[in-house]
């Protein structure tokens, strides 16, 4: 790939992924072309090809191997249950690929693919888009400044409420296939803690399905605990039930306490058709800062800008000149292995 010509892309998925967190991007970047877009779903084809006109829109991914001397990377949008065989047609025909989240169903599963990479000479990396979030990034920031001090509790929520049940495979695919909201949002929040805080040494959880339409085991309603071997003890919540949802950052630490309410803004944004390279894209408004301090003394925190375009800078980087990847997909197999544990625990 010569460092002067456009990364030339597939897409596969045009669902919430591949519509809003992926094709956009790549759209905006002009390290990148994106060449082609596979959906199935006629609805989805159309608005494909209304956002991409200049794009191929295919109905399988058998187009991804029959055109894939006219591509570079495959970038694969779709239910965890397809990774395994669309990841690995993709290394095989040559090109390099980035996973959506969840990597895979099984943590050996994520083995597997990167080991095959690894084989074929090929770049893999996993899209942990929300290591590129405002209200984390802002966090990392304190924890390095030492603001915080020896950080002993993080409390850490994606909750939301939804009485008609969790959408799509979320809620309607089995956990063996990587179903259900651990897999899910459990995903960020427990790679966002093993980023900030290292290696764990125990796996707590209480794995819930509070819909009582549930036609399968995915769940709704989840918390996992975290013992890191440093010390700091991680709790997370996740949850689709949540009629008053908590912060969504509680930290606590030998100097000052961080709390920080709302979600970061990027993905309604993305939804309500905004282009990544508006200049207020990722950035928070002074009403949803978070605050610094102990007890009634708190200060707000003017916040990192929200980024998840960074992901495919660093990507090409990666791709032509050799950098490192984005996220490193061991780091992917081992929120896999928590989540494992966790369920695995949660049965006990």
């Amino acid at each position: 790939m010569r460092n002067d010509s456009p990364i030339r892309v597939a897409v596969i998925g045009f669902g919430t992924a591949g519509r809003f967190f992926h094709a956009p991007f790549l759209a905006a970047d002009p390290a990148y072309d994106l060449r082609l877009i596979v959906t199935g779903h006629p609805d989805r084809q159309a608005a494909a090809r209304a956002a991409h006109p200049s794009a191929t829109v295919a109905a399988t991914a058998d187009a991804v191997t029959a055109h894939a001397s006219d591509l570079d990377l495959v970038v694969v949008g779709t239910p965890p249950s397809t990774h395994v065989e669309l990841a690995g047609n993709a290394l095989r025909a040559g090109l390099d690929v980035v996973v959506d989240k969840p990597f895979t169903p099984t943590a050996a599963d994520g083995r597997k693919l990167i080991a095959l990479a690894a084989d074929l000479g090929r770049r893999l990396t996993v899209f942990q888009n929300r290591r590129w979030d405002a209200d984390f990034r802002t966090l990392r920031r304190l924890i390095a400044e030492g603001r915080l001090g020896t950080v002993h509790a993080f409390e850490s929520r994606f909750e939301w409420w939804r009485p008609d049940g969790l959408g799509g495979w979320k809620g309607e695919t089995g956990v063996a296939d990587g179903g259900g909201i651990l897999f899910d949002l459990g995903t960020h929040l427990i790679d966002q803690a093993l980023q900030l805080f290292g290696p764990v040494t125990e796996v707590l959880a209480d794995v819930n399905r509070r819909d009582p339409r549930a036609g399968c085991d995915a769940d709704d309603d989840t918390v996992v605990i975290l013992r890191h071997a440093r010390g700091t003890s991680s709790r997370l919540t996740m949850s689709s039930v949540a009629a008053l949802p908590g912060p969504r950052f509680r930290v606590l630490g030998s100097k000052n306490g961080y709390v920080k309410h709302g979600l970061d803004g990027q993905e309604a944004a993305l939804k309500a058709g905004t282009s990544p390279a508006d200049p207020a894209f990722g950035r928070e408004p002074e009403d949803c800062w978070g605050r610094l301090g102990q007890g009634s003394e708190t200060t707000s925190v003017e916040p990192e800008r929200g980024n998840y375009a960074e992901f495919y800078r660093l990507l090409a980087l990666a791709l032509r000149d050799g950098a490192d990847l984005p996220v490193d997909p061991g780091d992917a197999v081992d929120v896999l292995d928590v989540i494992e544990r966790a369920h695995t625990n949660a049965k006990k």
